[in-house]
C-alpha cells in the first residue's frame, strides 16, 4: 500500500512545481514589460496628452534608429558596389590579356593602341555603311516600286508622301525628335561650309577672313530618305541671298553619328534649262501655261528654252500666234515650234523635243502643259541634275477639281490662290513619272521613250524603269513649287486595257479627295437628312 500512496506524493509536488514555475514566468515577464515600457511621469500620463514631451522624444528615438539603420544599409550597398567595380575590372583586365594574346603586339603598342584600333575599325565600319548606301551612285532597281524615295524640308516645313489619315502633304515637324533632327542637320551642313577640310579645297584663296560665312538664314532647302539597314542620307543645299552660287553638302548618318560624304560649291548660273512640251489641241490651256513660262521664266529666271512639239494641224494656227505674241511683248525668242502631223504621242514628243537641240548638252524637263512650276522648282531642277551621276524625278502636287474643292462659293478662285498644300485641295502624285529633269545625253544613252507605246499613259514609266536598271542615281522627292492644275480626262475606248485601267484610276485620284468623295456619294442621303430636319424645325414652330 506504501508505492500507490508515494506516487500520489510525487505527482502533486510536480504539479505545484510546474504552477510556481508558471508564476515564476509571468513575474520575469511583468517585469521585463515594465522595464522595456517608455519612462513616463510619475502621473503615468500617456504620450500626447500630458506627457508630450516624453512623446516626442520616443519617436524621435524610433527616427534615429530607423536612419541609423539606412545608413547601414547605404553603407553595405557600397560595399558591394566597390566589390562588383573590382570584379568588373579584374574581368576587364582579364579579357584584355586574351585579346593581347591573340592580336600580339606591333611595334610595342599597348592597349591604347588597342582603343586606337577599335575607333580605326568603326570608322571604317561606318565608312563601309555610306559605300553600300545609294549615296554616290545609283543602285540597280527591279522595278519603281523599289525605289525608296527623299522627303524634302525647309526651315520651317516638310513636305512627305507618307501621310495616312492623320499627317498632311505640307507640314511642320511636330514631333520633337524630328525637329531636332532636322534642326541638328542644317546646323551640321553650316559647320561643314564654314568650317572645311582640306580636302574640300576652299582654302586656296584666302583665310577664314575672306571665306563667307553661312548661317540657318542660307538654308534653302534639303532632302532625306532612310535605307533601313544602312541609315539616313541627307540633300542639303545654302545660297545667300544676292549670289548665284549654291552650297551643297551631303550628310549620311550610318545608324550612328552624322558624317560628312561631301561638300562641294554648285554654280547654276549659266545652266540652261529646255523645257520640252508635247501638245495636241487644248489652245486655252496653252495660253494659261503661257502666262506662268512668262512669269516664271522670261521675268525670273531668264535662263530657259522652250520647245513646243505640237501634233496635228488643228489649234498649230492659235499656238504659232501666243508664242509670237509672248516674243513680241518681252522679247523672249528662246523657243522652238516643232510640228508633226500625226497622231499624238507623248513619248514621240518628247523624244522629238530632245533630238531638236543642236547646241550640245542642256539640261531638259519635260513639262505638260497642264503644269504650273516656279522659279525654285527650276533652280531644284538644276541642282539635282547631274550629266552622267544622276536624273531629277520630282513628285508632282496634283490639285483637285476645284468645283468641288470650292462648292462653298460661287467660282472658283485663280488659280494662283489654288496652289496650296492641303489634303482637301490635292495630293502627292507618286504614281506618276511624266515630269522628269535629266541631260540629254543621259536621255539619248538610255535609248530614251519607247515609242511603240501609243495613246496615254506607259511611256514614261517605261523611261524611269530603264534609269533604275542603269547606274545613274534617281532622286525621287515630293517638291512644292510643281503643281498639275485639274483638267477633265477622257479615256478613249481605243486604249488597251491596262492603259484604260490607268487611265480611270488617274481620273478618280484626281476628282477630289476622300472625304468630298464621300460627301457626293452620300449626298441624297444627306440632302434627305436636311429635309427631315427642316420640316420638324417647321413643324415644331407652327405647333
Amino acid at each position: 500500500m506504501r508505492m500507490p500512496r508515494r506516487g500520489l506524493v510525487i505527482q502533486a509536488r510536480t504539479r505545484w512545481l510546474l504552477v510556481g514555475l508558471a508564476l515564476l514566468f509571468s513575474l520575469v515577464l511583468l517585469m521585463y514589460l515594465l522595464e522595456c515600457a517608455p519612462q513616463t511621469d510619475g502621473n503615468g500620463s500617456l504620450p500626447g496628452v500630458v506627457g508630450e514631451s516624453m512623446g516626442k522624444e520616443y519617436y524621435q528615438a524610433l527616427l534615429q534608429e530607423q536612419e541609423e539603420h539606412y545608413q547601414n544599409r547605404a553603407t553595405s550597398l557600397k560595399r558591394q558596389i566597390a566589390q562588383l567595380k573590382q570584379e568588373l575590372q579584374e574581368m576587364s583586365d582579364k579579357l584584355k590579356s586574351l585579346q593581347e594574346k591573340k592580336s600580339p603586339k606591333v611595334n610595342g603598342m599597348n592597349y591604347q593602341g588597342t582603343k586606337e584600333q577599335t575607333s580605326s575599325d568603326l570608322l571604317e565600319f561606318l565608312h563601309s555603311q555610306i559605300d553600300k548606301a545609294e549615296v554616290s551612285v545609283g543602285a540597280k532597281l527591279p522595278s519603281e516600286y523599289g525605289v525608296i524615295p527623299f522627303e524634302s524640308f525647309t526651315s520651317m516645313k516638310v513636305f512627305q508622301l507618307e501621310m495616312g489619315l492623320t499627317r498632311h502633304p505640307e507640314e511642320k515637324p511636330v514631333r520633337k525628335d524630328k525637329r531636332d533632327e532636322l534642326v541638328e542637320v542644317i546646323e551640321a551642313g553650316l559647320e561643314v561650309i564654314n568650317n572645311p577640310d582640306e580636302e574640300d579645297g576652299q582654302d586656296e584663296d584666302g583665310g577664314v577672313g575672306d571665306r563667307q560665312l553661312y548661317s540657318e538664314n542660307d538654308f534653302i532647302e534639303g532632302y532625306y530618305r532612310t535605307e533601313r539597314d544602312k541609315g539616313t542620307q541627307y540633300e542639303l543645299f545654302y545660297k545667300k541671298m544676292d549670289g548665284m552660287e549654291y552650297r551643297h553638302v551631303t550628310l549620311f548618318r550610318p545608324f550612328g553619328p552624322l558624317m560628312k560624304v561631301k561638300s562641294e560649291t554648285v554654280d547654276i548660273s549659266r545652266s540652261i534649262i529646255n523645257i520640252i512640251v508635247p501638245l495636241a489641241g487644248r489652245t486655252e490651256a496653252f495660253a494659261q501655261f503661257m502666262q506662268n513660262f512668262r512669269d516664271v521664266c522670261i521675268h525670273q529666271d531668264k535662263r530657259v528654252h522652250l520647245t513646243v512639239v505640237y501634233f496635228g494641224q488643228d489649234g498649230l494656227s492659235e499656238v504659232k500666234s501666243i508664242l509670237e505674241s509672248v516674243a513680241r511683248e518681252t522679247d523672249f525668242h528662246n523657243y522652238t515650234l516643232v510640228s508633226l502631223n500625226e497622231e499624238f504621242n507623248r513619248g514621240r514628243g518628247l523624244d522629238m523635243g530632245a533630238r531638236a537641240w543642236e547646241k550640245g548638252e542642256v539640261l531638259m524637263f519635260f513639262c505638260d502643259v497642264d503644269v504650273y512650276f516656279t522659279a525654285e522648282f527650276l533652280n531644284s531642277c538644276r541642282l539635282n541634275a547631274e550629266p552622267g551621276k544622276k536624273v531629277f524625278y520630282p513628285v508632282v502636287f496634283s490639285l483637285y477639281n476645284p468645283a468641288i474643292v470650292y462648292a462653298n462659293q460661287d467660282i472658283p478662285p485663280p488659280v494662283e490662290q489654288q496652289l496650296v498644300h492641303k489634303k482637301d485641295s490635292g495630293f502627292w502624285r507618286d504614281f506618276g513619272f511624266g515630269m522628269t529633269c535629266q541631260y540629254r545625253t543621259d536621255f539619248l544613252t538610255v535609248g530614251g521613250f519607247d515609242l511603240e507605246v501609243k495613246g496615254w499613259g506607259g511611256e514614261d514609266v517605261h523611261l524611269y524603269r530603264k534609269y533604275l536598271h542603269g547606274d545613274l542615281m534617281v532622286v525621287r522627292t515630293p517638291v512644292p513649287g510643281l503643281f498639275h492644275l485639274w483638267h477633265e480626262k477622257h479615256c478613249a475606248d481605243e486604249l488597251a486595257p491596262e492603259q484604260y485601267r490607268m487611265c480611270i484610276q488617274s481620273k478618280a485620284m484626281n476628282e477630289a479627295s476622300h472625304s468630298h468623295l464621300g460627301m457626293l456619294v452620300f449626298r441624297d442621303e444627306i440632302e434627305a437628312h436636311l429635309r427631315k430636319q427642316a420640316y420638324r424645325t417647321n413643324s415644331e414652330a407652327v405647333g
